[in-house]
């Protein structure tokens, strides 16, 4: 029985600050410049995420919980009774409901994200809503192995919505991959959101949107880096710039310097020339057929396919192939 006295606490992540000024500082020495993705997430980078989700242009979030509403009860017939969720990257936690909604007595749910204070507001919510289910929040990078809290005779699901898996390299998602399945264990399955390769405006619309709810987003990560890394980065000289890469068929995000200009990070001087770009983000598209070889490449077995009508999005469930 759960224990409703007992505050919600998520072990601290292996990542933090140092390790984000050294990320920062590597990157910007780099050429051409680049910054890992994870590391928009801080407090006002979800929240802008959150905000993105919610666009009209933004069709991954949509079109997901439009499959995963249709299909929920029978992701919930293939987990079967007593499952423990663990989600990876969990954010506001609205999709995770459908499948706890749908789960035949689930055991708990283990949501982790690099986010701290926004992984413990969205698992209080949870916890409220949710009285009878244990819900045990881990601060974590998810791309690195962690320890993930086991309850006695569970099914272990993993469940990795928003096609985040798309802002690896074919080689990092395989490595993800290859650590999910280490961490869910023998037997694991996971459900997976996958976004489809379609046609390139739908593509640049959502991630150059009118409001520039995207533009803030990518732009907050220089605001992280005053903020927490004495940066000196002036906002108004820098541009949010999205690209398709026909080669590695991804969307690329940018941030672009509209000057030249020095600026000073954690005491490094750094110089840029107009038009001169950090590159933040990939967000890779696949087809079912492309994504289940890499994920047989990695271990799992994918067990059933769901798509909306438009077959924009994919949703998968895997299992492991020792399992």
């Amino acid at each position: 029985m759960k224990d409703t006295t007992a505050p919600l606490h998520a072990p601290e992540a292996q990542t933090g600050q140092d390790e984000f000024a050294q990320a920062v500082l590597d990157g910007l020495r780099r050429n051409p410049k680049a910054i890992p993705s994870k590391f928009f997430y801080d407090a006002k980078g979800s929240h802008l995420f959150d905000k993105i989700c919610d666009l009209e242009e933004y069709y991954p979030t949509r079109t997901e919980l439009g499959i995963l509403r249709s299909h929920a009860p029978d992701i919930a017939t293939i987990a079967g009774s007593d499952a423990t969720l663990v989600e990876f990257g969990s954010g506001a936690g609205v999709k995770v409901r459908l499948l706890l909604d749908a789960l035949d007595t689930p055991r708990a749910y283990v949501p982790i994200d690099i986010s701290r204070d926004h992984l413990l507001a969205s698992s209080a919510q949870l916890d409220a809503d949710y009285p009878a289910l244990r819900i045990l929040p881990v601060h974590a990078d998810f791309a690195t192995p962690f320890e993930v809290p086991r309850m006695a005779s569970s099914n272990v699901v993993g469940f990795f919505p928003g096609s985040t898996i798309g802002n690896l390299t074919a080689e990092e998602a395989v490595s993800f991959l290859h650590v999910a399945a280490e961490t869910l264990g023998k037997g694991a399955g996971m459900v997976i959101g996958v976004d489809l390769i379609k046609d390139r405006d739908v593509l640049r619309a959502a991630y150059d949107d009118r409001e520039g709810v995207t533009a803030a987003f990518n732009l907050n990560l220089l605001a992280r880096i005053n903020r927490e890394l004495g940066g000196t980065f002036n906002l108004d000289h820098f541009a949010h710039r999205t690209v398709f890469n026909e080669a590695h068929a991804r969307i690329e995000m940018h941030i672009e310097s509209t000057k030249a200009q020095s600026v000073t990070v954690a005491g490094l001087r750094l110089s840029f020339e107009k038009g001169e770009r950090i590159h933040t983000e990939n967000s890779h598209k696949y087809t079912v057929s492309g994504f289940s070889a890499l994920a047989g490449r990695a271990g799992w077995s994918v067990r059933a396919v769901w798509t909306d009508e438009q077959d924009w999005f994919a949703v998968l469930y895997l299992e492991r192939l020792d399992g």
